[in-house]
C-alpha cells in the first residue's frame, strides 16, 4: 500500500499583517518646537544683549554726572516702553488670529455651537437682541443659520461697504497717476490699509506681524476668486487696447482693475475675519 500523499501547506502571509501599527516606523518628531525653541533663544540673546548694553550706557552716564545720568535713563526708559507697548500690541493682535480659529472650530463642532455662539454675540454691540433667540433653537443648524442671518450678514454688508469705499478711492487715483510704480504702491498701500480696516471691524487690532499673517490668508482664501478676477482683468485690458477706446478713456480699464481688486479683497478679507465656518 503507497503512503498517502501529503500536501505541502504554504503560510501566506497576509498584506494587512504588514499594515499593523506596530510595524510602521515612527514618524519624525515635528520640527515647530525646534524651530520655536531657536526663535526664542535669538529673542533672548537679543534682548539681553541689548538690555546689558543700554544698562551700561546708563551707568556710564551716571558717571559722568547725575543730570545727564537721569536724563539718559529716562530717555531709554521711554524708547524701552515703547518697544514693549508695539510687542503688546503685536502680540494681542497675533492672539485675536489664533482666538478666531478657536471660534470657528467650536462654531463647527455641534457639541459646542451654542455655548459658542453666546460667547460671540456677548462681545458684539447688536450681539444681546439675538442672544434669546440662539438659547432657544434646537438644532446646531438653526444657530449657525441665525449667525449667518444676523451677525455674519451686517458684517459681511459693512466690509463690503469698506471694499466699495476703497475702490472709489482707487479707480479716481490710478486714473490720474501717471506711473505705473505708483499705481503699484498705491494698490499693495491701500490693500495692507483695507485688510486692517476689515479686521478692526471684526474686533481684532493688527499690527505689523498680525497684518501679515491675516494677508497670508487671505492670499489663500483669494485662490478660490483667481479665475474670475483672470477674466475680468483680461476683458477690461483687452478693452482698454481698442485704440479708440485707449484714446478715450487712457487708463480707465486699469483703474476698473484696481477697484474690483478691492471689492474682492474687502470681501476675502471678512471671510478670512469671521469665526463663521464655511
Amino acid at each position: 500500500m503507497s503512503a498517502p500523499l501529503v500536501t505541502p501547506r504554504f503560510e501566506l502571509e497576509s498584506p494587512m499583517a504588514r499594515l499593523q501599527p506596530e510595524a510602521l516606523p515612527a514618524a519624525d518628531p515635528p520640527g515647530g518646537g525646534r524651530f520655536a525653541a531657536g526663535t526664542w533663544g535669538v529673542l533672548v540673546l537679543v534682548v539681553g544683549i541689548a538690555a546689558l548694553l543700554i544698562g551700561n550706557f546708563v551707568t556710564a552716564q551716571f558717571a559722568r554726572g547725575p543730570a545727564l545720568g537721569w536724563l539718559t535713563l529716562a530717555i531709554a526708559g521711554l524708547g524701552l516702553a515703547l518697544i514693549a507697548a508695539a510687542l503688546g500690541r503685536e502680540a494681542r493682535g497675533l492672539l485675536g488670529l489664533r482666538r478666531v480659529d478657536r471660534l470657528r472650530a467650536a462654531l463647527a463642532d455641534p457639541a459646542q455651537v451654542r455655548a459658542a455662539a453666546l460667547g460671540w454675540l456677548a462681545t458684539l454691540p447688536e450681539g444681546s437682541a439675538l442672544r434669546p433667540a440662539v438659547a432657544t433653537v434646537e438644532t446646531p443648524e438653526a444657530v449657525l443659520a441665525l449667525l449667518r442671518a444676523g451677525p455674519g450678514a451686517d458684517l459681511q454688508a459693512r466690509a463690503e461697504a469698506l471694499g466699495r469705499n476703497a475702490a472709489l478711492q482707487m479707480f479716481a487715483a490710478t486714473a490720474a497717476m501717471p506711473s505705473p510704480a505708483l499705481d503699484a504702491l498705491l494698490v499693495a498701500w491701500r490693500g495692507a490699509r483695507l485688510v486692517r480696516q476689515v479686521a478692526e471691524l471684526h474686533g481684532m487690532r493688527p499690527g505689523t506681524l498680525a497684518t501679515l499673517a491675516l494677508l497670508r490668508r487671505v492670499a489663500l482664501g483669494a485662490a478660490g476668486v483667481a479665475a474670475t478676477n483672470l477674466a475680468v482683468e483680461t476683458g477690461m485690458r483687452a478693452l482698454g487696447s481698442h485704440p479708440l477706446v485707449r484714446h478715450l478713456a487712457g487708463e480707465v480699464a486699469g483703474a476698473g482693475v484696481a477697484a474690483r481688486r478691492m471689492i474682492v479683497l474687502a470681501r476675502v478679507t471678512a471671510l478670512a475675519c469671521s469665526p463663521l465656518p464655511p
